[in-house]
């Protein structure tokens, strides 16, 4: 099969940071789908994966945690899926990533893909709804569907793949949404996903926020970076708020005051977590993502794909990642068909 790899972590504009090559197809274990990969997404867990480092890799590394596709065959014991069946999943850093055509992924991390997307649409949507879904409504204490009535919400960030859609998720569940976006481009690109308003996150946010009304806000998702928003963020929350973090912090953060004087909550997301641990409520995943089918197939919810390049190979890969590190995306960039 056709597939894009890498055995040296190296700069994105060395062409052997990412290459084309031909590999034997995997095997479905009893609990997998083994699933013919037509379209697939780029996400900054790829970039800094491969991003460079003295390691070599005695075989080729198939990056790559965003997929949608069709099921060529499934285990013994799996349940709901069939082949034929049109799925869409973010996968497993422990495995063998997307980036190939056919791949093997735990049928408990898949879902259906929405009925009324074509699979590129799909693609941009499993590692980002998840990361926003866990976040705001498993590890945050919210519920999804009335959860934010009468709270306000700070997003950092607005504009990218998680804020797309955690935009749309908080609005719906009743959030007022304030997202953070600098250019004019991605400030329209947040007000269409949904935000009542759009601060720069360029400028002093407090400010900000004041003329909009809001003295202090009941929750934040800081999806930029995370040590230099950590003292803003901490003055902006007002008394037992909650802050939802994905992005580690290059050092070390001091969670006292006001954090501690205000009973902060402070809650991590990272969406692999059940994959990679093999925690018992694994299927959590699958399940999110066939109630976000369900949302998008009824319009409560939007696609996040912004551009899709064509075909999936080395090349292809690699403007994506150098488009994804410069920090200027907008949504989703999606690749398909090979």
């Amino acid at each position: 099969m056709k597939a894009v790899a890498l055995t040296r972590y190296l700069s994105i504009d060395d062409p052997q940071s990412l290459f084309d090559i031909e590999l034997p197809p995997p095997t479905p274990g009893e609990h997998d789908l083994l699933v013919r990969v037509e379209a697939v997404s780029v996400n900054p867990v790829d970039t800094k994966i491969r991003s460079p480092k003295p390691q070599i890799e005695t075989q080729p590394k198939v990056l790559g945690y965003d997929a949608a596709g069709v099921v060529e065959a499934t285990g013994d014991a799996v349940d709901g899926f069939r082949p034929g069946d049109r799925v869409y999943y973010a996968g497993d850093v422990t495995r063998p990533g997307s980036n190939a055509q056919f791949q093997r992924v735990d049928a408990r991390l898949a879902g259906h893909a929405p009925r009324s997307l074509d699979l590129a649409e799909a693609a941009a949507l499993p590692l980002t709804a998840l990361t926003a879904w866990e976040l705001l409504f498993q590890r945050m204490p919210f519920d999804s569907e009335d959860g934010g009535e009468g709270k306000s919400l700070l997003i950092i960030g607005g504009a990218g793949g998680v804020g797309s859609i955690a935009i749309q998720l908080a609005r719906r569940a009743g959030f007022t949404v304030i997202a953070t976006a600098s250019r004019g481009e991605t400030t329209d690109w947040c007000r269409t996903m949904g935000a009542h308003h759009v601060a720069n996150h360029r400028h002093p946010l407090a400010l900000q926020l004041e003329a909009l009304g809001f003295n202090q806000v009941d929750a934040v998702l800081n999806l930029a970076d995370t040590d230099h928003y950590w003292d803003a963020v901490g003055q902006l929350l007002a008394p037992q708020a909650h802050v939802g973090l994905i992005v580690e912090p290059a050092g070390a953060l001091r969670v006292g005051d006001p954090y501690k004087a205000k009973c902060i909550g402070i809650h991590w997301e990272f969406m692999f977590a059940r994959a990679r641990f093999n925690t018992p409520d694994m299927a959590e995943q699958g399940r999110i993502l066939e109630r976000v089918a369900a949302l998008i197939d009824t319009g409560e919810l939007r696609g996040t794909r912004t551009e899709t390049l064509a075909p999936i190979n080395a090349a292809n890969l690699r403007e994506a990642h150098r488009r994804l590190e410069s920090g200027r995306t907008i949504g989703k960039l999606v690749l398909a068909g090979w």
